[in-house]
């Protein structure tokens, strides 16, 4: 027996009805029912029109979007998230951690969480104080909170999103409700950032439109250059900035910008696809049995080791993928072991080479041994010049990596590419990535210390630069630092002019092997702390650009003593001092 079909939308629009009804929840589909009760038809075309006064009708409900950046893919990101969720008819704030006090979360009902994680575990370098808030006993509880959390990390580190996971333990443990589980993104992740935006704003009660609004959000207004479509920027010049003699290879590199529309800011970092060598391809071919022109979608396996995989990084999950597939019993006896010390040890100084040789596999197929393989990421550098003196170019301070381990010559897959690849002339592919937390102060007259050894002093090249030709009246003082006076003096003759005409205050710089009791720009902090501290105290802007692990740790302990020891602080009140600085956004670090 067969029934009469009495809707009266034709088949399409019956389709997209069915299909609306399956993507919505009951909150959702209660809005919809008040909104086609609340339409009426425009004319003979059927077109709908709210009737008026619905949508001032709808109440807004508040999200907050809190984030916690080190390089500017978080704050990218949250504004990403801004624009979603308004499209979703949130009421949207922004909130940096670097700005915000913990405590202050107990006042939001919908709360969405991106944090990236910085080296061995750590917090972003503005996240500290906030961080340390939030985890402590002191935090009060959320009961009323809805949240997700999306955290960015890099699964070379051991502890991958750490501070991430520990956002949303943290968020649940004090009575927040988890609307969508947390997404874990690696370096490239931009796809798992999009999914996990999508589900998480469609999961909170009473979102007012379907998720697939937040992944259009998330992907339009893309500039025309970025990081998925790289310019192609010729290179005008390679100069090795180091003497004969230097243990050093330092290259200051100059590319063109010329047509491209492109801009940047001191402060800001560029992008450079690196190519990997062919003598590392032919050493990973060999050691799989892989022959070079077995096809891999539409290229071949030669030519995506070269410009699509990382052949070279490897890290315990990299192993544990491998092991999964090879299923050694050495190789899986290591990596069972609770704390994995062992596996640990072996890998320092080695690279995927190594792991292919010591556990070696023959049955692969390109397919499944590019599986375990992560993409070939980008590598970001400080930027060396301003426009303003340098119209339609950008420059780079390279060091070219080279070391010897466990018997095999290891060169830097970006570094060694811009030596010994590419020459005057060739293209590389290159992108722009904003840093908003490391800027010179907007007012000219306000004095700025510089603190960049080795290649850090990139972004003070840059600095000096951009006031010089804006006629800033503001002090100015650089730290620099590296071995030798003779053979690592980057830019001296240009440190030199700057001061003869007055747009460099004051130079001081540590050459630490020129004497036998070895000196670095932290003792030389330390030596001039009374007119540093004048300085801090006048107004003074301090920053601080090069190596996370060792220097810019010191050189952050040194400005600590030098509040306790020119300042008459307590060492609490010193810390203070210092975090405050931070805040007021006086203390910026560009470190890695």
């Amino acid at each position: 027996m067969s029934f009469p079909n009495l809707t009266p939308l034709h088949p399409e629009q019956q389709q997209l009805a069915q299909e609306l009804g399956s993507a919505v929840n009951s909150d959702q589909a209660t809005w919809l029912s008040g909104f086609f009760a609340g339409i009426g038809f425009a004319g003979k075309g059927g077109a709908v029109a709210p009737a008026a006064g619905l949508a001032a009708s709808v109440e807004k409900q508040s999200m907050t979007v809190l984030y916690g950046s080190e390089s500017g893919n978080a704050e990218k990101s949250a504004g990403d998230i801004k624009k979603a969720a308004e499209k979703a008819n949130f009421k949207v704030k922004v909130v940096n951690m670097a700005d915000a006090k913990a405590p202050d979360l107990a006042k939001a009902e919908n709360l969405l969480v991106i944090v990236s994680t910085w080296g061995e575990g750590d917090p972003p370098d503005g996240a500290t104080a906030y961080y340390e808030a939030f985890m402590s006993e002191a935090m009060p509880q959320l009961p009323n909170l809805k949240f997700s959390v999306c955290a960015l990390g890099d699964t070379s580190y051991e502890h991958f999103c750490k501070i991430g996971k520990d956002f949303d333990a943290r968020l649940s443990a004090l009575g927040g409700v988890r609307v969508y589980d947390r997404a874990d993104c690696d370096v490239d992740y931009e796809d798992t950032f999009r999914s996990w935006l999508s589900g998480a704003l469609g999961s909170f009660p009473k979102a007012e439109t379907v998720a697939s609004v937040a992944a259009t959000s998330a992907n339009s207004a893309a500039a025309v250059y970025d990081k998925k479509n790289p310019y192609e920027a010729e290179i005008l010049e390679k100069i090795v900035l180091n003497g004969t003699g230097s243990s050093k290879e330092t290259l200051h590199v100059e590319l063109s910008l010329e047509g491209s529309g492109l801009h940047y800011e001191p402060g800001d970092s560029l992008g450079i696809y690196p190519e990997n060598r062919a003598a590392d391809v032919e050493a990973i071919l060999s050691a799989t049995g892989l022959t070079a022109n077995a096809k891999l979608g539409e290229t071949t396996l030669a030519d995506a080791l070269r410009l699509d995989f990382d052949i070279t990084t490897l890290s315990p999950a990299i192993a544990m993928k491998y092991n999964e597939i090879v299923g050694d019993k050495k190789l899986r006896k290591v990596l069972d072991e609770k704390d994995r010390t062992a596996f640990k040890e072996w890998i320092h100084g080695r690279q995927l080479i190594d792991l292919l040789e010591t556990y070696p596999h023959k049955n692969w197929s390109a397919e499944t041994f590019t599986g375990i393989l992560r993409k070939l990421n980008p590598r970001l550098y400080s930027i060396a010049s301003s426009l303003k003196k340098h119209e339609n170019e950008v420059h780079l301070t390279v060091a070219a990596v080279r070391y010897e381990t466990h018997g095999r010559e290891r060169v830097g897959v970006c570094s060694c590419y811009l030596a010994d690849e590419v020459e005057s002339g060739d293209k590389v592919r290159v992108f722009f990535h904003s840093n908003k937390n490391f800027r010179l102060p907007e007012n000219n007259e306000a004095p700025v210390i510089m603190v960049g050894p080795g290649t850090g002093i990139a972004p003070f090249r840059a600095f000096v630069e951009e006031r010089s030709a804006s006629e800033a009246t503001g002090k100015s003082w650089l730290f620099f630092g590296d071995q030798h006076f003779s053979y690592d003096f980057l830019y001296q003759l240009e440190w030199l002019d700057y001061l003869e005409d007055g747009d460099l205050t004051e130079l001081t710089t540590a050459f630490s092997r020129d004497q036998k009791e070895k000196i670095y720009v932290q003792h030389r902090l330390i030596e001039k702390g009374p007119e540093v501290w004048k300085w801090l105290e006048e107004g003074a802007y301090f920053y601080v650009c090069g190596d996370a692990s060792r220097m810019a740790k010191d050189v952050h302990q040194a400005l600590i003593d030098i509040a306790v020891e020119q300042g008459g602080k307590s060492p609490e009140e010193a810390k203070a001092y210092v975090d405050a600085l931070r805040k007021e956004k006086r203390y910026q670090r560009d470190v890695y």
